[in-house]
């Protein structure tokens, strides 16, 4: 049964990635996966708690809080905006975050998923293992931040922001990454 559960969840990842929060169904996961829809709701509910899952399954957003503890938080604003632009720009992590950014737009239920998930799974975290004080605020901020430059970039595609060489882009973004982990927040 374990590997049934693993097929639709791929399936539903997919299907996310490929369609987006809206357009993918319940059938269309089964029908993808192979299996009755009875069953696809019998592991997962209901769509809201598909996406979810489907979400937190191995995020790709996981590897960033991990960057504290590879380099310290002397440049962890630079590390952070480059990895977090690597992963917009690779094409099986891009395809994951952009269905995360549509859902966001799609639904209100996806919405306070991804915000849920943003907050206790990603930025948070990396807050807390900087030691700094206001972890909260200041994870909120960099994670608006770097998720608006995103949506600009890769979603919106706005010029010239769209078109710029990601180094260039890092270059910019690094130091106001870094004053909302570690700066003065005044």
């Amino acid at each position: 049964m374990s590997g049934t559960r693993e097929a639709i969840l791929a399936a539903a990842q997919q299907s996310f990635a490929e369609q987006g929060y809206t357009a993918t169904t319940i059938r269309g996961v089964a029908s993808a996966a192979g299996v009755d829809p009875a069953l696809v709701l019998q592991f997962f509910g209901n769509k809201d708690k598909l996406f979810n899952t489907a979400l937190r399954a191995d995020p790709p957003t996981r590897s960033l809080a991990a960057l504290v503890h590879d380099g310290g938080v002397a440049n962890l604003g630079e590390r952070l905006s480059r990895r977090y632009l690597e992963l917009w720009e690779a094409p099986d992590t891009g395809a994951r975050l952009l269905a995360v950014v549509r859902g966001v737009s799609a639904s209100p239920s996806a919405s306070a998923m991804v915000a849920s998930f943003m907050s206790d799974e990603v930025m948070l975290p990396l807050a807390r293992a900087i030691g700094a004080d206001r972890a909260e605020l200041r994870a909120n901020l960099t994670g608006a931040h770097l998720l608006g430059v995103a949506t600009a970039r890769y979603v919106l595609r706005v010029e010239p922001l769209a078109s710029l060489e990601r180094e260039e882009l890092v270059a910019i973004l690094a130091p106001l990454v870094q004053r909302y982990l570690t700066g003065d927040l005044g």
